[in-house]
């Protein structure tokens, strides 16, 4: 008689989980340059780079484009609880992938994952999030963002390639 085979056992071992090195060394540079930014400017102290682009450190309360920023605090844990219920669903889904055939996939939820871990670890620490790349042309401004918003958004990008390319095949 054979023995079953745990599906998940087959994903942890097989599956697409190498790909959470990749969020935590997003993680990990996410949470540095904010440290470099905490140590060498105070807030709203800048630093100019180029004439479109600046490093200015601020402090987001709030969520993308400071959305719902002066809500007197109770959003810290509503974001914190949002950052680590997505975190967790995400990481179940890498691990249950295949080990082969959907890296593109597998590195939009790495990236997606390692921005949410970046802005959590801040939340979770100064109550905030660290942003500090400025990009602007003359008097306008994007929001200002960091590493883990730029991995979010390649992230994103990725998961958005790889549902273009699976439709596609699906049509061939």
């Amino acid at each position: 008689m054979t023995p079953q085979i745990d599906e998940r056992t087959v994903s942890l071992s097989a599956g697409a989980w190498k790909w959470l090195f990749l969020s935590l060394a997003v993680a990990a540079a996410d949470q540095y340059t904010k440290y470099l930014i905490m140590q060498n400017l105070i807030e709203f102290e800048r630093m100019v780079l180029l004439p479109v682009l600046e490093f200015m450190r601020l402090h987001n309360e709030g969520a993308a484009f400071s959305f719902l920023s002066g809500a007197g605090g109770w959003q810290r844990w509503l974001f914190i609880g949002i950052g680590l219920a997505v975190g967790t669903g995400i990481v179940i889904w890498i691990v249950r992938l295949p080990a082969k055939g959907r890296g593109l996939l597998a590195a939009g939820l790495a990236f997606v994952l390692g921005g949410a871990i970046g802005n959590v670890t801040d939340r979770i620490l100064w109550g905030h999030v660290v942003d500090f790349i400025r990009v602007h042309y003359q008097d306008w401004y994007f929001p200002a963002f960091n590493v883990a918003d730029s991995s979010i958004s390649i992230g994103v990008a990725l998961l958005l390639l790889d549902s273009l390319l699976d439709w596609r095949r699906s049509k061939a």
